[in-house]
């Protein structure tokens, strides 16, 4: 593998190999491969430049990190890693060529399954209508209930119940259960309501029975939450949970054993909260990003960058 841009590099090394394993004659190689025998001894005894020294140095940090981290890291998170634990300063692109020779790369996500509509009359106004910046804790909650299938273990399944916060996307509240009940999703908003007694957010749902269930409304009113609904067959209106969901599911299987309701999935959102850097909230956890609006008198804000992909579609189909 070349990490650095030695002329005919790939050559010398199959040379090399060859006649070290093999004990083929370099002279021989020299001439099939065309290149000169002078210039493969050259190569031999040359002192290795300094870009490609602390190239060899950079793809042992991405080996080590991605094994470390389960393959979850793609080249810009990855970049952000190695250069905050290292306080080093490497670029995207850089990282990217040598992940692309070392062939490392992230996991991929699945694709979700659909759901079934509720009736009209039991849901309520998409209030939130896709608006999912905040410009500090508390001010808007998201939440939803996810399934996980347990390797070995046929037919049985557990369920996480989660809210998110969509000002850092930290979960303030999760709850795990071997059943899809009310009850899962109940113990999760009274957690939620334990940690953070005096917030009054809008809390936003799918149309799951759960949520529209009268005594979760009640719960609601009784603490002047408003509540507020994706439309049908619309998950994207409630993206960033589907978005937890999805690294959840793509990174934790990757990282930890799934043995028990108590293990893993606890393991990975421990992980999530205080050790997963994100780029949005400049390398910083959500913990972190928690932690200093809690503690200071105005919350800094965190935009949430534009995407060119979203905004040349709705230029073109919502005109």
């Amino acid at each position: 593998m070349r990490l650095g841009k030695q002329r005919h590099e790939s050559k010398y090394m199959a040379v090399q190999y060859f006649y070290k394993e093999h004990h083929w004659s370099i002279n021989w190689m020299c001439k099939q491969l065309g290149i000169a025998r002078s210039a493969y001894y050259k190569w031999i005894h040359r002192c290795i430049p300094e870009q490609e020294k602390e190239n060899i140095k950079l793809a042992e940090l991405i080996r080590e990190y991605d094994d470390r981290f389960g393959h979850i890291l793609g080249y810009r998170r990855m970049t952000n890693w190695i250069n905050r634990l290292n306080q080093s300063n490497y670029s995207e692109k850089r990282v990217h060529r040598i992940m692309k020779k070392l062939g490392i790369h992230a996991i991929i996500r699945k694709k979700k399954k659909k759901y079934l509509a509720i009736k009209p009359e039991e849901t309520v106004e998409n209030i939130l209508q896709r608006d999912f910046y905040a410009t500090e804790p508390n001010q808007k909650w998201v939440t939803d209930v996810t399934e996980f299938k347990i390797p070995g273990e046929r037919n049985k399944k557990l369920y996480l119940s989660a809210i998110l916060d969509l000002y850092d996307r930290y979960p303030i509240a999760f709850v795990i259960s071997k059943r899809n009940d009310n009850r899962l999703v109940f113990k999760t908003f009274d957690k939620a309501l334990h940690e953070n007694p005096n917030a009054k957010p809008v809390l936003h749902s799918d149309r799951g029975f759960q949520y529209t269930n009268r005594a979760f409304r009640t719960k609601l009113e009784d603490h002047k939450m408003k509540h507020s609904m994706s439309r049908v067959g619309h998950c994207i209106d409630n993206g960033p949970i589907e978005g937890f969901w999805g690294i959840i599911k793509s990174e934790m299987y990757q990282m930890y054993t799934i043995t028990n309701e108590t293990s893993a999935i606890r393991d990975y959102i421990r992980f999530y909260r205080e050790e997963r850097f994100q780029d949005r909230y400049h390398n910083k956890t959500p913990l972190e990003v928690r932690i200093e609006a809690l503690t200071s008198d105005i919350a800094k804000e965190y935009p949430i960058p534009e995407n060119k992909r979203i905004n040349k579609y709705k230029a073109k189909w919502c005109a």
